[in-house]
Parts: C-alpha cells; sequence; structure tokens
C-alpha cells in the first residue's frame, strides 16, 4: 500500500470503513463501560473551527445517551460567577458507568476567558496552579481522563469560517467570538502555550490532534482513545422476543376520530 502524503485528505471511502469499524469497538466500550461501573471523561478543547463537535457527533453516533452524554455548558450565570469556578463542571462528571464529553471544558477559563479579559489576572493563575490538582483529584477517584487539543492551521480556520457564512445551514456555527478570534490569533496561541506548560503534566497529559483534515482527525483521536482505556468485550444481557400474544377483540378506532400529520412524503414519489 502506497504510504501517505503528510497532509493528503483521507479518501471519503477508507474513512468511512475504518469510522464504522471504531464506532462498534466504541458501542464495545460503552458495554464495558456500563458492565465495570466506569467513569470516563473525554475532554475537547482546541481554536473555533478545529473539528471539536464533528469529533463528538462520531463518537456518539450509536452510543446510548443515558450511558454517554455531552456537557456542552453556556455561560455561567450570576449566580456561577460567584462559585468555586470547577464547581458547575463537577456537577456534570459521570457516575458509575457513564461517560461525559465535554465540548469546551473548564479550560474555557485559560483560553476564552484569557484572550477576551472575561476573568482577572489573579483568577487566570489561580486556574493553572489549580487545575493540576483538580484533575489529579479526579483520577484519583478513578475518573479516567482523557484531554485532546484539535489543531487547527491560520488558513484551514480561514477557509472554514468563509464556508460557514456562505452555509443558511451553519451560518448560526460562525459567533461573533469566531469572528474576532480571527485578529486574535496569536494571544490565543500564547494562551494555548501558557496553558500546556502549566496542565500538560504525566497524570494528565494532553493529545495534540492535528484536524486540518476533518476526517484524519476523527479517525486518529477515536482510534487513541480507544487504545488508551482499558476495556473489553462484554457480551450484553440476553434479550429474547416474546411471542405475540393471539388477539383478545381490541378494535381500533376508526382513523377519522385522530388528527394525523399530513403526507408531505407523498409529494416526492418519482
Amino acid at each position: 500500500m502506497a504510504e501517505k502524503k503528510k497532509g493528503e485528505r483521507l479518501a471519503r471511502k477508507p474513512y468511512e470503513q475504518e469510522l464504522l469499524r471504531l464506532q462498534l469497538e466504541l458501542v464495545r466500550l460503552q458495554e464495558w463501560v456500563r458492565a465495570e461501573g466506569a467513569r470516563v471523561v473525554v475532554v475537547f478543547e482546541g481554536r473555533d473551527a478545529a473539528g471539536k463537535g464533528g469529533a463528538i457527533k462520531r463518537v456518539t453516533e450509536y452510543l446510548n445517551p443515558r450511558i454517554a452524554r455531552i456537557a456542552a455548558l453556556p455561560a455561567p450565570t450570576e449566580r456561577e460567577r460567584g462559585q468555586w469556578y470547577f464547581q458547575r463542571y463537577v456537577e456534570h462528571l459521570p457516575g458509575a458507568g457513564e461517560l461525559v464529553l465535554f465540548d469546551r471544558s473548564w479550560y474555557n477559563r485559560a483560553g476564552v476567558e484569557r484572550v477576551m479579559g472575561f476573568c482577572t489576572d489573579e483568577e487566570y493563575w489561580q486556574f493553572l496552579h489549580q487545575t493540576p490538582n483538580f484533575e489529579r483529584m479526579l483520577i484519583d477517584a478513578g475518573i479516567l481522563l482523557r484531554k485532546y487539543w484539535f489543531s487547527v492551521s491560520d488558513t484551514e480556520q480561514q477557509r472554514r469560517f468563509r464556508d460557514r457564512l456562505a452555509d443558511p445551514m451553519r451560518r448560526w456555527k460562525l459567533s461573533p467570538m469566531d469572528v474576532e478570534s480571527i485578529t486574535r490569533w496569536e494571544d490565543y496561541s500564547r494562551a494555548k502555550d501558557q496553558m500546556f506548560g502549566h496542565t500538560d503534566t504525566a497524570e494528565s497529559p494532553w493529545y495534540v490532534v492535528e484536524s486540518d483534515d476533518k476526517r484524519r482527525a476523527r479517525i486518529n483521536m477515536i482510534a487513541h482513545l480507544l487504545s488508551t482505556l482499558p476495556y473489553r468485550a462484554v457480551e450484553p444481557p440476553a434479550v429474547t422476543l416474546p411471542r405475540r400474544p393471539a388477539s383478545r377483540g381490541y378494535r381500533r378506532p376508526p382513523r377519522d376520530l385522530q388528527k394525523y400529520v399530513p403526507d408531505h412524503a407523498a409529494g416526492l414519489d418519482g
């Protein structure tokens, strides 16, 4: 097989085949998490339009939402601003038999809050010093924590922003904060480097996902996640479908007594 050149886009067919295989493994991981009562946290961070949301969708596509939850927190309320910073994130941590994917996380403080001036210098430096201890507490409590940083180039980010602007189905994804990030590229770069310097620890390392090619990024991230977790195949509970019992005289009410959705699809036929 010819070796892929660096930067070459992954073709759709091998991408879809491998993605489906990995998603089957994610279902097996889910069954292990449920059976073992494991607690898994996966943090997704990175620049705007780096592909975090698309990766999360592919991870959760076939998973049970009662087991695999997405935590995408809005801006903090006035009350939450007066809490210990990590408090509102703690509320979303997994219980036994759960996997939680943070679509952005407590690292907001080291990124957008730092760059946009939404926190004080004191709050920022306190965060950098407290975070390794906070994550060590999670790990010591038995939580399996994985942190992924999706890295996108400035030219690719700009292209994705232009695509969003031109697409009415995705226009909503281009926020004022995204637009602001264009002129603050180097500020975000410095903030990311500072964050890594304090929080890329031996106990809780950052894993960088090169994401200029979204397909390649999704495959690489999922494959890596699976390789770092000690899951094994678990037989799901046996289910036997019962025989449908014979009718006991039930008669359905006349159809004209109920309101039906119009057959919009009928106008699409051939």
